[in-house]
């Protein structure tokens, strides 16, 4: 079944996480994308070596790529990137600000002798702003936009996300925008400039919080694993476990204080019958679901709450994950064989997009320079 993108070469100069998530969701769509690496590689390579001696990290954001090394200070490697930009419909970069201009594969440049090219440029911030050229990387721009002031629990202290979610956000925005520019351009004939940077990416995902402090005049709060504007939608604990339950509105609380709470008193009671009210009382409010739900065994509760149609999300562990029977796991080729990963979330049409092979370092090397016309260097890890 051909990808939607085939037909689609992309080049990445890129690193880390950000860039080859984007590309990566690129490659999954049919695209062609050839990742060019420095001699020692993607430092993402190293960043562990969880899988079989290989890096969970690298695994998960370069399958179904070809690997080039390339050492953009010679002429002729610089040479053999501007063939393949020659022939490519989108060029991906996030190295530091201002490193593809001194290597005179700028965008601006780019766009002038490849008016069909999509060229996107990843950085920590936007350009034009004082920060543009320090260097950002995703628990920074946590901390940065304001993100870790409201993560975590009142008494922790400010939090780091668990996984690396500016990066994962903005390589995701990055794929819908060059998405979007390939299809402005089979109506204009023209690539674009695209441009994005991790602190926009973060900063416009915390405009809730924002505008609470701006317009409302309240801080946000550090509440751990409770929803700051929603009540009752938090962690409770059972006799064997802990469950996070939601109540999206009157009407489910009406329904959630007669089957599970047992007294329609609380439904009308002032302190709790509007969200409002509730979230203002929420200590008191959580006490009282408390005081009941800690009597009954985690599976007593799930089971009532299946009953009701109240939404409610048990605590899980990577083992739990593992194990989860929601989960859905795809097999991916590394040169130490098979790797099992959760899979794209994406079904079209019944059916997930194949994983491709994670490359060796240089794996593509030999052939991508007979392919482009630039002459064989022998690199560490360089093969056919």
């Amino acid at each position: 079944m051909a990808g939607t993108l085939e037909g689609i070469t992309v080049v990445a100069l890129e690193q880390a996480v950000a860039a080859p998530l984007a590309t990566s969701r690129l490659a999954d769509a049919g695209a062609r994308v050839v990742k060019l690496e420095r001699p020692e590689g993607d430092f993402a390579r190293g960043y562990d070596d969880y899988v079989r001696g290989l890096s969970s990290y690298f695994i998960w954001n370069n399958r179904g790529k070809e690997s080039c090394v390339v050492d953009l200070k010679t002429p002729e490697d610089l040479e053999l990137v501007e063939n393949m930009l020659a022939g490519a419909d989108v060029f991906v970069q996030n190295l530091a600000p201002g490193a593809t201009d001194r290597l005179g594969i700028g965008s601006k440049e780019l766009r002038q002798r490849h008016p069909r090219l999509v060229v996107c440029d990843i950085g920590g911030f936007a350009d034009g702003t004082p920060d543009h050229g320090r260097k950002a990387y995703d628990l920074l721009i946590q901390a940065e936009a304001g993100l870790a002031s409201v993560t975590g629990s009142a008494t922790s202290g400010p939090s780091r996300v668990g996984i690396s979610i500016c990066d994962i956000a903005t390589g995701q925005a990055a794929y819908a925008a060059i998405l979007e520019a390939l299809l402005a351009r089979t109506r204009t004939g023209k690539g674009a400039h695209l441009q994005l940077s991790l602190f926009d990416t973060m900063a416009e995902y915390m405009n809730v919080p924002y505008l609470t402090r701006r317009y409302g005049e309240k801080e946000p709060k550090r509440l751990g694993l409770a929803h700051p504007s929603i009540a009752p939608y938090g962690v409770f604990r059972t006799k064997d476990g802990e469950v996070v339950i939601s109540i999206q509105n009157d009407r489910e609380w009406a329904v959630f204080c007669a089957r599970v709470l047992q007294d329609n008193t609380l439904a009308d009671d002032a302190r709790f019958s509007r969200n409002t009210s509730r979230v203002s009382n929420r200590d008191v409010l959580d006490g009282l679901i408390q005081n009941v739900l800690g009597k009954f065994s985690l599976h007593q509760v799930s089971a009532l709450l299946d009953e009701v149609k109240i939404a409610y999300g048990r605590i899980s562990t990577m083992a739990d994950l593992i194990d989860h029977q929601g989960a859905t796991t795809m097999s991916v080729e590394t040169v130490q064989g098979p790797v099992e990963v959760l899979a794209p979330p994406v079904i079209v049409d019944g059916r997930r997009a194949a994983l491709g092979r994670v490359p060796e370092l240089g794996e593509h090397s030999a052939r991508l320079r007979q392919e482009y016309g630039a002459p064989a260097r022998a690199y560490r890890g360089t093969s056919a």
